[in-house]
């Protein structure tokens, strides 16, 4: 089995939790599986791995939440057994896995939210599609814009200068969001570029979910993007955004789950979901995968790896909503299985 060593403690996984891997010391766990990747299935993740060993006592798996970028990193090393990341390995990343070669399994489904703090305003503020990838490039810089003034008729808006706050870390996460932000603003791209795990965003910047949650909380006027379940725990406002049919969609299972409905998942599992359709679809919405390798040396990995693959594709779905995350409908589930079953 390939070795991986980390020093931080092994915590339990809630939702604004970092589910960190150890070395192995339960004897009485044969079978020891070690991961990392993103943070945004994290919370869920670690719900997988500590139900999954409920059942099956022999198997223990450890999950590090480093962000995607780092998933990626570690996997591609042959430092983790399998990775996790949110935004699917390109063409040119998988090249670079020579050991084992790689396959990409969506697992689950998730939105990414823009949450800020407005001291006094309740309710949730509306965001035109012109108006949020402006935010984030920093053209506009105080809530007292017009352009958000127009949205919102009748809501009085906090006059504060804008602090933008973003991921610090390679982030699947700032992937998705920054891929949306490109592809509905021309402006975005000229001034930030195209997206990526790694963007220049005006303003701060924190590690993983939890700490973009941190800085949003502690510092009036601040807005950011984050996964909809830290969001939710930390009982951060969400704001409803305009989508492609000019529908504004407040981030929800049903409004996520609206969204993966109009997704069609090719046979190589990989789905940008950068601009969706549909009346009642939430505008940022993503699968994030595993990844795994085709092949595995050591003996039984493979089997104890699909086993784990198919608990969570089937009984860990149930999990899913209850942390804020989406369900896979069952046609994906179905690809994803089928997937799965051809690791060696």
């Amino acid at each position: 089995m390939k070795s991986l060593r980390f020093l931080s403690p092994l915590i339990a996984v809630g939702a604004t939790a970092i589910l960190s891997a150890v070395s192995v010391q339960d004897a009485s766990a044969q079978t020891s599986l070690n991961a990392s990747g993103a943070t945004f299935p994290a919370p869920l993740y670690g719900r997988w791995f500590t139900e999954y060993n409920k059942v099956h006592s022999d198997v223990q798996v450890n999950y590090n939440g480093v962000g995607s970028g780092q998933g990626i990193k570690d996997f591609t090393k042959g430092l983790t057994d399998f990775g996790a990341s949110d935004a699917a390995m390109t063409d040119d990343e998988m090249a670079k896995v020579t050991n084992g070669g790689v396959l990409l399994l969506p697992m689950t489904a998730g939105s990414i939210v823009i949450s800020y703090n407005l001291p006094g305003l309740t309710g949730a503020i509306k965001l035109p599609r012109e108006v949020y990838p402006s935010i984030f490039d920093g053209t506009i810089t105080k809530w007292s814009d017009p352009a958000i003034a127009k949205a919102n008729p009748g809501v009085t808006i906090p006059d504060l200068p804008i602090t933008v706050a973003s991921r610090a870390d390679g982030s699947g996460t700032t992937f998705v969001f920054s891929s949306h932000l490109a592809a509905i603003s021309p402006e975005f791209v000229t001034k930030l570029g195209k997206g990526g795990k790694q963007v220049k965003f005006p303003g701060v910047a924190g590690p993983r979910n939890d700490g973009v949650a941190a800085l949003i909380k502690q510092t009036p006027g601040t807005i950011g993007y984050l996964e909809y379940g830290y969001a939710k725990q930390a009982g951060l406002p969400m704001a409803s955004l305009q989508n492609k049919a000019g529908q504004y969609v407040a981030p929800s299972p049903e409004s996520g789950a609206a969204t993966l409905a109009k997704v069609e998942l090719p046979a190589n599992l990989r789905a940008f979901i950068t601009d969706p359709e549909g009346d009642t679809s939430y505008p940022i919405v993503t699968y994030t995968w595993w990844l795994v390798h085709t092949t595995y040396d050591k003996a039984g990995e493979a089997d104890t790896i699909k086993a784990l693959a198919n608990w969570c594709l089937t009984d860990g779905q149930k999990l899913s909503v209850d942390l804020g995350y989406l369900a896979l409908p069952p046609e994906v589930v179905t690809k994803v299985q089928a997937a799965a079953a051809t690791i060696k």
